[in-house]
């Protein structure tokens, strides 16, 4: 698994990453999210030994990165999709990674079939669009057919389809026990991927929990209301009521109420003869729940025009 321990990177007296701890665990999908300039891809960094901490340390497996002897068959990457030699062939790409440690160069195809690129495997990689070289990306990670898998913003690029593919990959690698850190934007698409999450924001810990703990905890749970005779739901809940939950007016004559159970406001409109024909629970989503959360950690926010 992937353990970080009190991480810290500082460029120029800022710190990017701010003593960080967390584990990535065997069998789970750990999305690890948080605001643009958060310290994501610096952590990530950090683990492959591309970068040096200032404090703490990044270890696979109880090691550094860089003390392991075969790291493609321990650890598989993808940061970077564009950062690929275009003057090459998807191919022959995967054939010097292959070479470098020690792979079985049949892996090179088997790869390339598994990421939907065995018929342009001897393309040259500069005509290949953002999503072809994310899915070559995925190739190069799972050539050595590692234990652990770290991908920064695997979906970038992709078409639905290609997202859908990522989404059932992730989950098909963890259910065969391994560790998988997926770091993503797309809250939707980690609502059906993660297990886990790990929040961070300024380079600090913000949250390290189950997803739907996550989503329970820091999102907001809503009841719907509407009325046969809005007017009678309005006054019920209009101008405060005197009642123990709070009743704000949405659209279309619907009324939504936290801090009640849906039998408390059933009850209470029978009671005064309010005839309702709708009453759902709204849970918030985790894009919902994790604005709420990372409010006070986005540093690049930009003005809404009015």
């Amino acid at each position: 698994m992937i353990e970080i321990q009190g991480l810290t990177k500082e460029y120029d007296g800022r710190r990017v990453v701010d003593d960080l701890s967390f584990e990535v665990r065997p069998g789970v999908v750990t999305g690890f999210l948080g605001p643009n300039g958060a310290g994501k891809s610096t952590t990530m960094r950090l683990v492959l030994g591309l970068d040096r901490p200032t404090a703490g340390h990044a270890l696979v497996d109880g090691r550094p990165y860089a003390e392991l002897a075969e790291p493609l068959r321990r650890v598989g990457a993808l940061l970077d999709a564009q950062a690929l030699h275009g003057g090459r062939t998807a191919q022959g790409h995967l054939r010097w990674l292959a070479a470098s440690n020690g792979l079985p160069q049949r892996r090179v195809g088997e790869v390339l079939a598994q990421v939907g690129l065995a018929e342009v495997a001897g393309r040259r990689i500069r005509g290949f669009s953002l999503g072809m070289r994310q899915r070559l990306g995925v190739a190069a990670a799972l050539l050595g057919d590692p234990p652990v898998l770290m991908l920064d913003e695997p979906v970038n690029g992709l078409d639905p389809e290609g997202i859908r593919w990522i989404r059932t990959l992730l989950r098909e690698l963890a259910a065969e026990g391994r560790s998988v850190l997926v770091s993503s934007h797309l809250m939707t698409e980690m609502a059906l991927t993660a297990d886990h999450l790990v929040v961070i924001g300024r380079g600090r810990l913000l949250a390290d929990a189950a997803t739907t703990e996550f989503i329970d905890r820091h999102g907001r749970t809503r009841i719907r209301v509407r009325a046969v005779d809005p007017a009678k739901l309005a006054a019920l809940f209009g101008g405060g009521g005197g009642h123990e939950f709070a009743a704000e007016q949405v659209d279309g004559g619907a009324w939504e109420v936290t801090g009640a159970e849906p039998e408390r406001i059933a009850a209470l409109a029978a009671a005064n003869g309010v005839v309702l024909y709708e009453i759902a629970v709204q849970q918030d989503s985790l894009e919902e729940a994790f604005m709420r959360m990372t409010a006070d950690s986005v540093e690049y926010r930009a003005e809404v025009a009015r």
